[in-house]
């Protein structure tokens, strides 16, 4: 029942985005050099790893490393990176991630292949099991500003209590947060 609903509304809200996803790509295109689309190796259900499309909001010549691990990575930001992130409209191609199965509208957010202390402790939990979400009850409580080990706790709360009346409540409370641009570090 979830992957059918997940399928159908991420299918109806690319075609409802399809136009404003077409401007942000030409933005991207006449802003900075490089491709529209950055495709992120995550890690996703049972561990495996998957290759997840974001917008492109970074220079092409940013370094290979996670964004939380840089001293200054507003200096790789593109010239309409920051608002992209801040909106959260660098995410919109993830509903592809969704129609293709590797994501879910709502689960604990795919790790970084190198964010080993998130995956170990997920996977003491249980919580690999998930199929990794768009938004997650751990992004609704805090987003980037939460620490591993209570993300892990969020996750895991979701784990435990997950139905479709609480994906609708996360799906709810994440419009609330990207409209209050809440959360987000960088």
């Amino acid at each position: 029942m979830k992957l059918f609903f997940d399928s159908l509304l991420a299918f109806i809200l690319i075609i409802i985005f399809s136009l404003p996803m077409l401007l942000l790509a030409l933005v991207v295109k006449l802003t900075s050099r490089g491709p529209v689309l950055y495709w992120s190796e995550r890690i996703g259900e049972k561990n495996s790893i998957f290759k997840m499309p974001k917008i492109r909001t970074m220079k092409i010549d940013t370094p290979t490393i996670a964004t939380h691990l840089m001293t200054d990575p507003d200096q790789f930001l593109t010239p309409v990176g920051k608002f992209l992130r801040k909106s959260s409209l660098d995410e919109l191609p993830q509903l592809l991630s969704i129609i293709k199965g590797d994501m879910s509208f709502v689960g604990p957010r795919p790790a970084l292949f190198n964010q080993d202390d998130l995956i170990k402790f997920r996977t003491e939990k249980g919580v690999h099991l998930l199929t990794p979400g768009l938004t997650g009850w751990a992004q609704v409580n805090g987003r980037d500003e939460l620490p591993i080990p209570d993300k892990v706790a969020f996750d895991e709360y979701y784990l435990n209590h997950r139905s479709f009346l609480f994906d609708m409540k996360i799906i709810l409370l994440t419009i609330v947060k990207v409209m209050q641009k809440e959360g987000v570090k960088h």
